[in-house]
């Protein structure tokens, strides 16, 4: 890993992975450990890869060992090398790295032909003609019995299963000769056709598919199924340990039987729980339906769980990674809510985000007591958290920019903002008293008047504003106010556009969609109608001016933002609001 990586102690020594490896390198079962993240290029990773390439990466550093990258690529009707690339970059992103160890399945094509001709030598494999539809008649399904007890009864054997090996040796040779169309022969492992487990049911181990592959080219027309090459590009890597998500426990004992049959390296399959996370769906197939029906704007978009929308979301590595390492590793599939994710975020954001001040939806005040000629450059606080990030100059003037929020003709029971008569202080700067307002034809207000004080200026101890007199009426200085707004200054304040992200679905579960009768619905009827709104005339310090792309800041009273990728002008996205839902939920606890 790169020095922005996780420690090898960011993931607890009790967890049950670390366990296993412990037993096995104490047995001698192997004497060293090697992980692998796999994923295949037919998407973006999300943040549930996040989690599985995390557990990869930290249990080699944990143990001494190593860890590849290798692409489980043989699947051509889906696969593509700008999904690669993307891969690559995200997890460099999240701080780790391969270094040498990048690997291909596709590298492998005749590797992996030439055990499945051991296996078929064997007795063990035979090539097959039934259909993909007769072959799922044939293997069977799970039903309930008369208790609501599931069982699977025997499946059949395919009247082509006790073909002759040198039979299946020559079909399968035309197989990958290119003499059978596309689906009408596929080479089946000979196991039990009666196995309670379905997925021992005479699987498929290659198909035929004419398919242009992003590597290989033309150069085969036959693939190999995930449950064969994944064991066995394991083996050839020498990969100790193959880390996978609990969906592939029942498939555990098809694992070894290949590794068995193709007398390869014993390389050992452990499965953990897999992260869900409520108002996210966590599926590659389901993301990239929300990319291609262009109910977002892409793969990165910052409501997407993907790893480059979190990136422009303002999400940051070590916050992500803590948000893994605190979830812990388990065997139970549970929901985990995302207001934990963002507690994480937030944690992060607060030591390391510069504070600034920007008004959103701007509401102009007039300080009719201040010198119109005059402007002066006060002193603000960077980042309270952290000393070293020093302070900055906020220009202030006559009239201002605030949030049009912070002004009630008539205000609400406990409003501690400004309303006519009500003194409140400005960050930074001095105490106002609202004196009066301004309407337009339609009685919408336009600008609020006050007067300010010159003796309540912030960090002074008094004093006038140099270069000119307050005037005769200022407000009583010895008063107390309960209200703090912020505020920019017109005369120097920078446009920019923000845009206000919220969740992507609308549902705690966007997979449970299912109406009050009953019918079962898409999960893309929970998508969010307000998960985005574009505010394109807001204002901010000039200091925001030079923000570099993904620079965060903390917008006082506002939330957590960044500078967006890729944008010619200042667009700021909203991170995560400064409400704490989580840590009010820990302080309960």
């Amino acid at each position: 890993m790169t020095d922005a990586g996780s420690s090898c102690s960011e993931v607890s020594s009790s967890d049950f992975i670390s366990e296993f490896i412990k037993e096995d390198l104490a047995s001698g079962r192997f004497s060293y450990v090697h992980t692998r993240f796999p994923p295949e290029p037919n998407g973006w990773l999300h943040i549930g890869h996040c989690k599985a390439f995390y557990i990869d990466f930290i249990m080699a550093e944990r143990f001494g060992g190593k860890c590849n990258l290798r692409f489980d690529d043989t699947n051509p009707e889906k696969e593509d090398i700008s999904y690669v690339e993307a891969i690559k970059r995200d997890i460099k992103w999240m701080g780790y790295d391969w270094e040498d160890r990048e690997y291909y399945a596709s590298d492998y094509y005749e590797y992996l032909y030439d055990l499945a001709v051991k296996i078929i030598k064997k007795g063990n494999a035979y090539v097959d003609d039934l259909t993909d539809e007769e072959t799922r008649e044939y293997r069977g399904t799970a039903v309930a019995d008369k208790n609501n007890i599931t069982i699977t009864p025997p499946g059949r054997n395919s009247p082509y299963r006790d073909r002759p090996i040198e039979e299946n040796l020559d079909l399968f040779a035309r197989m990958r000769a290119g003499e059978y169309p596309d689906g009408a022969k596929t080479l089946r492992a000979k196991i039990d056709m009666a196995h309670p487990n379905l997925v021992m049911r005479d699987p498929v181990m290659y198909r035929i598919r004419r398919e242009h592959h992003y590597r290989t080219g033309n150069s085969w027309c036959i693939y190999p199924m995930y449950d064969f090459q994944h064991p066995l590009s394991d083996a050839k890597e020498g990969i100790t340990h193959s880390l996978c998500s609990l969906e592939y426990e029942i498939h555990r004992p098809l694992y070894e039987w290949f590794i068995r049959e193709a007398e390869v390296f014993p390389s050992r399959q452990i499965e953990f729980a897999r992260l869900n996370l409520s108002y996210t769906v966590m599926s590659k197939r389901w993301l990239l339906k929300l990319v291609q029906d262009k109910y977002v704007s892409g793969w990165d978009d910052p409501r997407m769980p993907t790893i480059a929308g979190l990136r422009r979301r303002g999400y940051t590595p070590q916050a992500i990674r803590n948000f893994v390492s605190q979830i812990g590793i388990s065997k139970t599939d549970s929901m985990v809510d995302i207001a934990f994710l963002e507690y994480c975020l937030r944690e992060d954001l607060n030591k390391r985000a510069l504070r600034i001040m920007a008004v959103l939806r701007p509401l102009k005040l007039i300080i009719e007591n201040y010198p119109q000629e005059k402007s002066e450059l006060l002193e603000a606080v960077n980042n309270p958290e952290d000393e070293s990030a020093g302070k900055r100059s906020v220009p202030f003037s006559r009239e201002l920019w605030i949030e049009r929020e912070d002004f009630e003709e008539t205000p609400p029971p406990k409003y501690f903002r400004l309303f006519p008569g009500n003194a409140v202080r400005l960050r930074y700067a001095y105490i106002i008293t609202c004196t009066g307002f301004d309407k337009d034809e339609n009685g919408n207000i336009t600008a609020v008047r006050c007067i300010y004080d010159p003796e309540t200026k912030s960090g002074s101890a008094g004093g006038s504003v140099a270069g000119g007199t307050a005037g005769s009426s200022v407000a009583d200085s010895s008063k107390k106010v309960k209200g703090t707004i912020h505020w920019v200054s017109a005369e120097s304040a920078v446009p920019i556009e923000v845009r206000l992200y919220d969740y992507l679905f609308s549902a705690e579960r966007p997979m449970d969609s299912v109406d009050c009768q009953g019918n079962r619905g898409s999960f893309i009827d929970n998508l969010n109608p307000n998960s985005l709104e574009v505010i394109a005339n807001a204002w901010g310090e000039p200091a925001i001016a030079n923000a570099s792309p993904e620079q965060s800041f903390q917008f006082e009273r506002l939330g957590y933002f960044v500078r967006d990728i890729g944008s010619e002008k200042p667009v700021f996205n909203r991170t995560v609001g400064l409400r704490d839902t989580w840590g009010k939920i820990v302080k309960k606890g």
